[in-house]
């Protein structure tokens, strides 16, 4: 049985397969990289892990890249308001992006290219579709695609179902822009006095690239003109991805993506995430709250990819419970958590109706569901004693449920033994005791570097608790 998943493109529900015949190719937008992620920002990697995880659990092998966007107005912006280099600001927040996945237990991208190191790159495709008559230099030195060149604009998004109107005097030279109509938009940004020493030569004179040509000028260079799936938040199908299709559409003639994978929006407690409501909670504020990005990645999970999903502070409870149920079964039947990456050869077992569920359109609920109903049945056979001397039905079973593990990517909590380094438990005690004294800065500041150590730490009344992360 093969994934079957949603495809906004075609609006139906396709079988996901490898377009050369040996791995699955596929492209994720990745993080701008101006400030720390998001728990609605990770619930898009999150799935899109959950992807790859379905993809390689089924026996498939994938290729998956995921881009840095470390040059856009924000980034510029940030980094002049904190008055560092736009390398130094970006490598810092690249560096709190990569912890944050690592705690979710995120697998690597195969690939993680940048866009200021493919800004060559992206000359080229802008020279590219200036050549072919889709693009244009104007007076203000910056260069444009023209929108109304491209024939089927706004095929991805049914804004070609609307009217389009654009003209050589509208244009969009943001990167981000929220409009229910077209506009040409920039491919090639002209020098401004804000960008400081952020620019490169170009043909048309020192500037950057836009925001949405990084992406496609990527996807050409790692994975050739037409790949097997794109995906991002649901956020991205406009304007980012129909320009992204345009861009490359525009000088190939070929399908850029066979697949187009979009993940629903997070609410948090009944209501849009938003900064003015101060409900953006990064991983950091989670474990503040005395919760783990384990209990984060369940809740994550939890609900359809395809429906907007509400975060809340009850449902990391929950979420905690569960996992506890997870790690208790584990101890019932004896299994040894030996994880080392995912084993392509693992058989699901007696745990077969959760893979056939997730193939199912990735619905990850009701794979959960079918588990704990499994784990009941499983745990009344194990006590019964039908696993006692039948090694083969033993080893199904732990078979099973590391392939599940996998899957999921849960980490088995009561296997955690490992004791914080020295280091860790000396950044405790201080900030136990800078609170004591209410040097608040100084306490945030020894919290901070235990996170970055992948290490949480939770207050209780008279003292402390270090936990793994």
């Amino acid at each position: 049985m093969a994934l079957r998943l949603y495809d906004t493109m075609s609006r139906e529900v396709r079988e996901v397969f490898a377009m050369d015949g040996e791995s699955v190719r596929f492209y994720c937008c990745g993080p701008t990289v101006y400030g720390p992620a998001h728990v609605g920002n990770f619930r898009t990697f999150v799935l899109q892990d959950i992807f790859r995880r379905t993809l390689e659990t089924s026996g498939l092998k994938t290729y998956h890249a995921r881009n840095l966007t470390d040059v856009d107005d924000k980034t510029i912006r940030e980094s002049q308001a904190e008055g560092v280099s736009l390398g130094e600001f970006t490598d810092r927040w690249t560096k709190r992006f990569e912890q944050d996945c690592e705690a979710l237990n995120l697998l690597s991208p195969h690939i993680q290219p940048s866009a200021v190191g493919h800004v060559p790159e992206q000359i080229a495709l802008i020279e590219r579709l200036i050549e072919g008559g889709k693009a244009y230099q104007a007076p203000d030195k910056s260069v444009y695609f023209k929108v109304d060149a491209f024939e089927d604009y706004g095929s991805l998004s049914r804004l070609a179902d609307r009217q389009i109107t654009t003209s050589s005097a509208d244009r969009e030279s943001s990167d981000e822009y929220d409009r229910d109509s077209a506009a040409d938009f920039a491919l090639w940004k002209a020098r401004r006095p804000e960008d400081g020493e952020n620019y490169w030569e170009s043909p048309w004179g020192q500037g950057r690239p836009g925001w949405h040509i990084e992406c496609s000028a990527i996807c050409l260079k790692h994975l050739g003109e037409s790949f097997d799936l794109h995906s991002g938040g649901v956020d991205l199908v406009f304007p980012h991805h129909e320009n992204e299709i345009a861009q490359v559409e525009a000088v190939t003639c070929k399908t850029f993506a066979r697949h187009w994978f979009h993940i629903a929006h997070l609410m948090v407690e009944g209501t849009k995430m938003s900064k003015s409501l101060g409900n953006l909670y990064t991983l950091d504020d989670i474990r503040e709250r005395g919760h783990t990005a384990e209990e984060v990645r369940y809740v994550l999970l939890s609900g359809s990819y395809r429906q907007p999903l509400n975060f809340t502070f009850d449902s990391l409870k929950a979420a905690s419970k569960a996992l506890k149920k997870i790690s208790d079964f584990a101890s019932r039947i004896e299994f040894e958590d030996e994880a080392n990456g995912i084993d392509l050869a693992n058989k699901f077992g007696p745990f077969q109706s959760v893979q056939d569920a997730i193939l199912n359109d990735l619905n990850t609920a009701d794979a959960l569901g079918k588990l704990f109903g499994l784990i009941r049945e499983l745990s009344d056979a194990w006590d019964k004693g039908e696993y006692q001397d039948n090694e083969e039905a033993k080893e199904s079973l732990h078979g099973g449920f590391r392939a599940v593990l996998d899957l999921f990517g849960f980490r088995l909590k009561q296997k955690v033994k490992d004791e914080a380094p020295e280091e860790v438990v000396t950044w405790a005690k201080e900030r136990w005791e800078a609170k004591q004294s209410k040097d608040w800065a100084a306490a945030d500041l020894f919290r901070d570097k235990i996170h970055q150590a992948g290490w949480t730490v939770k207050d209780g009344k008279d003292t402390y608790e270090l936990s793994k992360s």
